[in-house]
């Protein structure tokens, strides 16, 4: 069954994290029902199994919807069962955080104590505002030096958009692209070469795959099988890389706030609206559907509560 879940999965598309999460909690129900079938549960089930999360488990709201959001899966698109309880099931309610934002010293005091290729990653990060995996996924085709332009291709939702590349980082990052050329040519020489595409592109197109402008700008050191394909190729570097190069220059630099990458987005968005940029450029190189995502970010800024002068101050 759990077969038949991941053949659903991929036949819509969803991303590979989005399947090994969906199968973890698919698989963590059934175990937890002392491994019965899914067909012969229903909502008291279900009802348990994500009161359990909340009231033992003490998972988030988020982890929380997270777990319903893979069981809806399985019944509706798998098993193609019409179980109205399944609508009954209440949600929890995310509670509404603003988010970590490092002040711009802070931003370099964080970057000073990395170096390398993490050093270069999360300096684009915050210098334009994407995600980990959209800058991991980045293409060279994708980098356009001569008008400082960024496209990221197949961003959350599916969108394409395009954002700014930092002048100081075109130097180190044409060094990037130079040194994912030469992996490249030698993957050529070893009789591989060939990058995973999206879709259905390595079909339509054939020679795409093994065309330098597809290849990932932050190729991994060594090539990996893909676990949809069993297919040895190279892939991109792991995130992993990344968040442990974070957490040690958060420690040396002695910084108290919570980091991560996703920390770097945060932090352009609220410095871009500091600099004087309006909330519509703002939102367009972030990639939101909706405004209000953004205005989250007005929460943070010098105009609230840091901007207010106290009585006692004065």
């Amino acid at each position: 069954m759990l077969d038949e879940v991941r053949r659903h999965l991929r036949l819509r598309h969803y991303s590979l994290r989005t399947e090994v999460v969906y199968l973890g909690w698919i698989r963590r129900f059934i175990l937890a029902n002392g491994k019965r079938h899914p067909r012969d549960m229903g909502a008291a089930e279900v009802e348990c199994f994500l009161s359990a999360l909340a009231v033992q488990g003490q998972v988030s709201a988020s982890t929380q919807n997270q777990a319903l959001s893979a069981l809806l899966f399985l019944y509706r698109q798998v098993l193609q069962v019409e179980l109205p309880w399944m609508e009954g099931v209440v949600r929890a309610k995310r509670p509404r955080r603003l988010p970590v934002v490092l002040a711009q010293a802070e931003v370099q005091q964080l970057l000073a104590q990395m170096e390398g290729r993490p050093w270069l990653l999360a300096s684009l990060l915050y210098g334009s505002g994407m995600r980990l995996m959209e800058g991991l996924r980045l293409r060279v085709k994708d980098v356009d030096f001569a008008r400082n332009e960024l496209t990221v291709r197949e961003g959350k939702g599916g969108k394409d958009r395009r954002t700014v590349l930092p002048k100081s980082l075109v130097e180190p990052l044409q060094r990037e692209v130079e040194r994912a050329q030469l992996l490249h040519r030698a993957d050529l020489g070893e009789g591989f070469g060939a990058v995973a595409l999206p879709f259905a592109l390595a079909r339509k197109y054939p020679p795409a795959a093994r065309e330098f402008g597809w290849q990932f700008v932050f190729a991994a050191a060594q090539r990996s099988i893909d676990p949809r394909d069993g297919v040895e190729r190279r892939h991109h570097l792991d995130d992993g890389l990344l968040s442990r190069a974070i957490k040690r220059g958060r420690l040396r630099a002695g910084l108290a706030k919570p980091v991560s990458a996703h920390t770097l987005r945060h932090s352009f968005a609220t410095h871009m609206l500091e600099a004087g940029y309006d909330i519509r450029t703002v939102q367009e190189l972030l990639g939101h559907k909706d405004v209000a995502t953004t205005q989250i970010y007005t929460h943070v800024l010098n105009r609230g509560a840091g901007g207010v002068l106290s009585p006692l101050d004065r």
